[in-house]
Parts: structure tokens; sequence; C-alpha cells
């Protein structure tokens, strides 16, 4: 739901099983990977103790939400089956809802079953990196369970996603993209969705900083807007340099990304990203 504050700010609520996240200033969050084979090493947790750990780390540097994955969607990551996906992130989001009951949890999959099973165990957040595109069943999936959606663009599939494709104009029909997609998250009964632009999927590293100029045209959309930059390659190859070398580059996009209108950074470096919210709400 959009609203106005009283000063003529934008605000979001999410619904989250009950729970109002309410999102008048941007939000952080935090990433962590089920997986042995994440690009960026330092987000891999694949022990309950280890994830834990970082969690609590991210939620006191001033994280939101926690945002777990289990499966890697780098260039050139291997397939894992539904049940692997379900054994690494099952025990995580059930032992972070134990321990941390305060946070709000997403869980990052393309599968609609890895969805359902994920919210039953405490997620409160569907993170698609496919806005529906997929699994034909993900958005009725996500109806059902009454959560908040996070749809994000590509093109291709699990092969080609991240080739370049050819865009006439990348902006335009990433917004052309979301207004079909939302409206048919509509039409099936989902309340509140985040678009997410998907940089570094299916685009060019050209195509990704033409998106960053332009974010502020996906405000058109009415919802909040995920920026998910941290430490990728549009950053790292710019730069000739490597995933673990990219903080600084990643807070200069961060930056530029909540100035054109970012409503939520997804960051592995959760005190970096806060840092930056907190110096442009006193510039």
């Amino acid at each position: 739901m959009l609203l106005q504050d009283n000063r003529n700010r934008t605000m979001f609520t999410l619904n989250c099983k009950g729970r109002l996240l309410i999102i008048n200033e941007p939000i952080i969050m935090g990433i962590l990977n089920a997986t042995p084979d994440s690009f960026y090493s330092n987000s891999r947790k694949t022990s309950i103790d280890e994830a834990l750990r970082l969690v609590e780390q991210m939620l006191n540097e001033g994280a939101t939400i926690i945002d777990i994955g289990g499966q890697s969607t780098r260039p050139g990551s291997q397939q894992i089956n539904n049940t692997e996906e379900l054994n690494r992130v099952l025990p995580i989001i059930s032992s972070i809802k134990a321990h941390f009951p305060e946070a709000y949890i997403s869980v990052d999959t393309y599968h609609s079953p890895i969805a359902r099973e994920a919210v039953q165990a405490g997620a409160d957040i569907i993170n698609d990196i496919s806005g529906g595109t997929l699994d034909a069943a993900m958005i009725s999936t996500v109806a059902s369970l009454q959560v908040p959606y996070v749809c994000m663009h590509l093109k291709g599939n699990i092969e080609t996603m991240h080739a370049h494709f050819a865009y006439e104009n990348v902006t335009r029909e990433i917004l052309d993209f979301f207004i079909q997609q939302t409206e048919q998250c509509r039409l099936a009964g989902i309340h509140d969705v985040i678009i997410d632009p998907g940089f570094g999927f299916s685009k060019s590293i050209a195509d990704n900083y033409k998106l960053l100029k332009e974010l502020s045209t996906f405000q058109l959309l009415e919802k909040p807007i995920l920026l998910g930059i941290s430490r990728k390659s549009m950053i790292w190859k710019a730069l000739h340099i490597t995933p673990h070398e990219a903080l600084n580059g990643t807070t200069v996009l961060h930056t530029l990304g909540l100035l054109n209108g970012a409503t939520i950074l997804r960051a592995h470096d959760v005190k970096e990203a806060a840092e930056c919210i907190s110096l442009l709400q006193a510039y």
C-alpha cells in the first residue's frame, strides 16, 4: 500500500503475515546465502550457527529484512533440486524466526513449492528473480500465502538469464514488464508488490548504468523499488577489481540509487548501506 506522510513523502506499508512493515525511509535487506557457491564468499553461511551470527550482526547494523537464498544465481552456478534447496533454507528460516522474531525474513527463490514451505517455516516475503516467469504457479502461490512479493525483471531462462539481450530502450521495456506483471499480481490477489529492475540479469553493463540513472522512472508504478547492486559485476568489472574489493563502488552506487528513488537496498554490507541512508537523510 502507498501512503503519504505529513511531510508529503511517499510511505509504503507491507502486510507481512499480519505484521505491518511501514517504510517511510529507505530500509536495508541483508543478504544471507545458504549456498556453498554464491559469488561473494562472506555472504555464504551454510551452518545454523554461522547464519545466526551473521543475522545478529546485520540486524544490529540496521537491516530490517533478512534475505535467505538456497540456490545460487551467479553465472555458471549449478542448479539444485527442490529437496536440496529446502534442506538449505528451512532450518535457517526456522532458527532466525525463533532467535530474532522481530526480523522480517524474505526467501530468495523462483520455485513456488519452496515459497510455500518457506512461508510455513516463518518467511514473511517471497523474493523471485523471475517475476513469475520461471514458475507459472508462483504468482498464484504467493497470492494464496498473502505475503509481499518481490517481482524482479529478467529475460530468458535459467541457462540464458546472464546473457546480454538487445533492448531498444531498456528502461521502457522493463517498465512495460512491470506494468504487465504487477497487473497479474493484482488480479491474482497479491496486495503488496516490490519491484526490482534486476541489475546484472540479462543486461549489459551499459544497460545496468542506464537503469540506475533512470531508476526514478519506476516510481510511476507507485511500488517500493528494491536496488540489488551490492558487489555485482557492473561495479567490479567496470573498475577491474574483484567482488571482494567492490565495497567502495557499492557505496557510490547505493548513494546514486537512493537519490534516484530506491526504497530498499539489498546489501552484503549492512553497516555501510545504513551509513548511506543516514548521510542522505542529513543532507
